[in-house]
């Protein structure tokens, strides 16, 4: 735990299905601290077994319920990896950064869990860009 990291057995692959253990960095780079999440687990699970002691299909079912009580009929709870591998990309990380905390082992994969659009790459400038009024200004002054 003192790494900020932790480790996900057994995870997902459609060709192994056991042994698929990985280590994951957990972020504060998207809004949302991983970090504080898995110190608050483990303050409800007072530090015995699992970090979410939850049945994955209880989750999902909870998730399904949640979505009907507020009357969301078109997400289900997969949708939430596309957004969080967005936000990724969104951050700044490299597409090998993202693959390492989602899992994916290759560019194709990966690429269809992304929901990037043109303009959110100009949040990543670091200099700021003139408004077209104030360019043309600067344009008819010279």
């Amino acid at each position: 735990m003192s790494k900020r990291t932790l480790t996900i057995r057994d995870r997902k692959d459609p060709r192994r299905k056991d042994g698929n253990h990985q280590v994951v960095a957990l972020l504060n780079s998207t809004g949302y601290d991983a970090w504080q999440l898995v110190l608050e687990q483990r303050i409800v699970t007072r530090g015995i077994g699992r970090v979410f002691p939850h049945h994955s299909k209880s989750v999902g079912a909870a998730f399904h319920r949640s979505c009907n009580a507020i009357e969301i009929d078109d997400l289900c709870f997969h949708d939430l990896r596309h957004e969080g591998t967005s936000r990724l990309f969104e951050a700044g990380f490299s597409t090998q950064q993202v693959a390492m905390v989602t899992g994916h082992k290759d560019w194709r994969m990966l690429r269809r869990y992304t929901n990037l659009k043109p303009e959110d790459l100009h949040k990543m400038q670091k200099a700021s860009q003139p408004l077209m009024e104030q360019f043309v200004a600067t344009l008819i002054a010279s």
